[in-house]
């Protein structure tokens, strides 16, 4: 065996992303070691690959940490990007790929591989494509024989841009649009994205550029929303382009109807501006294409929307997101730990075995909804929406699943022990924090739901804010308790299905 087929120690940064989370079980399926990094490893701890692979603490702007996680490794694949942390998450970018790529090179690291976006020629790029451009220079000046996968718009189920196209087309059969549903794309399945990125392993140490990739179609963000109606089953859509829609404008329209907060929509929408078709293929000569060809526009819709059907989503966009920061209190503190801390507890008995009382709080959210005055939660989506939070409309990977980190409408999934505990963290805009925890009890014959939700309020508007809601909570949290308890009984559960790894 030659010494670039040998296997490889791989590590993955971003692996509680949409991409890293489908490489991380890519790359074992071909043989290599994989050690992945995060900054909180507790949140893989439920991935179905967890088990397999060696796990790194380290955030990727800690330059020791960074270090330590790199020392023994062949390749290491750069998947982080500041996407959606504001203003200035070019700088964010341009830190994080310094400490990085000076690691690399430190550690004797033979490979990094980077997947950036296309960068079209003779045009001003958007902020989003400036910086993946920027970052791939200084992985490319690292010293470390570097490959740079310039890729558009990714397709598949789960990620930002397919989330943003599929309900922009299903919620809206006639839409005033902006002139960038124009500009030409040429879309990537995600299987070939991964196919590529697990090939770039095996790469001859004398190879260091940039490629492009890209699947078999080239057409506009308009032609994409045609095709999409036609593998979902959809009537035609009436597209009015609307010259003055600036990117600001999109992204808030973008945010309202999509579950693509417009914090992420904005730096996708802008890029959508530029032209980014490939100017070459040139990685087949390394990674050859499959015998029957790259995927195309049609087949790798059709498998996404069917993944979608089947509640078969492996990771999604909103998994990279970060509940809060390290030092954020947790709601098991002591209360002189973190400030004050109010609390709104209830407990219900019920009959129900625990297992099903248990399907029934594993199952909560997304299309099931949270079992108390619907439209008030619905009220609450639309109030954040408003101001630039993320809503309800993320809702579920899964109708039954769940894995701590990942995103549950507007909470994040911080514990879970299964038929025992689930502890959401909010991320809805609050002034505080706030926790929501289910417990399943056994007393004897009897099963017991006791229900907790815990705020920390931020300043004097974080007080104000409990107190004004205090007269809901009987009907939001006492109406919750008491319908969970009676799904159970009934036997309303979501079916359990097994997610797809």
């Amino acid at each position: 065996m030659a010494e670039t087929d040998a296997p490889k120690t791989c590590l993955v940064t971003g692996a509680t992303g949409y991409i890293g989370g489908r490489l991380v079980p890519e790359l074992l399926a071909a043989g290599h070691r994989v050690r992945v990094m995060s900054r909180s490893p507790e949140r893989l701890r439920d991935h179905p690959w967890a088990g397999r692979v060696e796990i790194a603490r380290a955030d990727a702007g800690d330059a020791e940490a960074v270090a330590a996680a790199c020392a023994g490794v062949d390749v290491v694949y750069y998947l982080v990007h500041a996407l959606g942390s504001g203003p200035r998450f070019e700088e964010t970018d341009r830190r994080t790929a310094e400490v990085v790529a000076r690691a690399v090179r430190e550690a004797g690291v033979r490979r990094l591989v980077y997947l950036g976006g296309l960068e079209p020629r003779d045009e001003e790029l958007s902020p989003h494509l400036r910086s993946r451009a920027e970052v791939a220079r200084i992985l490319l000046d690292s010293g470390v024989p570097t490959a740079v996968l310039r890729a558009a718009v990714v397709l598949g189920s789960g990620s930002a841009s397919f989330e943003m196209l599929r309900y922009l087309t299903e919620r809206l059969p006639v839409m005033v649009t902006p002139r960038w549903v124009h500009s030409r794309i040429q879309p990537i399945a995600i299987r070939d994205v991964l196919r590529y990125l697990v090939g770039c392993a095996q790469l001859p140490p004398d190879v260091s550029r940039c490629f492009d990739i890209g699947g078999p179609d080239v057409m506009s963000y308009a032609e994409m929303m045609q095709r999409f109606a036609v593998v979902a089953g959809l009537p035609r859509r009436r597209i009015l382009p609307v010259p003055l829609f600036t990117p600001s404008l999109s992204s808030h329209w973008v945010g309202l109807v999509t579950p693509v907060p417009a914090g992420i929509a904005r730096p996708l929408v802008e890029s959508l501006r530029n032209t980014v078709v490939c100017s070459e293929h040139d990685i087949a000569r390394y990674v050859p294409d499959p015998p029957e060809g790259l995927l195309g526009f049609e087949e790798a819709t059709r498998l996404a929307v069917q993944r979608v059907r089947d509640a078969t989503v492996a990771t999604r966009w909103s998994s990279a997101s970060v509940p809060g920061a390290p030092s954020d209190p947790l709601p098991t503190d002591p209360d002189w730990a973190g400030g004050s801390l109010f609390v709104d507890e209830r407990t219900r008995e019920t009959v129900a075995a625990p297992e099903d009382l248990w399907r029934v709080v594993q199952g909560i959210g997304g299309d099931t909804g949270w079992y108390s005055f619907p439209l008030a939660w619905q009220v609450r989506g639309w109030l954040d929406r408003a101001v630039g939070g993320v809503g309800l409309r993320r809702g579920r990977r899964s109708p039954t699943d769940l894995y701590v980190g990942e995103a549950l409408d507007f909470w994040r999934v911080e514990e879970l022990e299964p038929g025992r505990l689930l502890r959401l963290r909010a991320e809805m805009r609050v002034p505080g924090l706030a926790w929501l925890e289910f417990h399943v009890e056994q007393d004897g014959a009897r099963t017991r739901l006791r229900q907790k939700a815990t705020f920390k309020p931020r300043g004097l508007f974080g007080h104000l804010y409990w107190w004004v809601l205090v007269p809901f909570h009987g009907f939001v949290f006492g109406g919750m308790v008491r319908n969970m308890a009676r799904a159970a009984e009934s036997g309303m559960a979501p079916a359990q299905t097994r997610t797809a790894a």
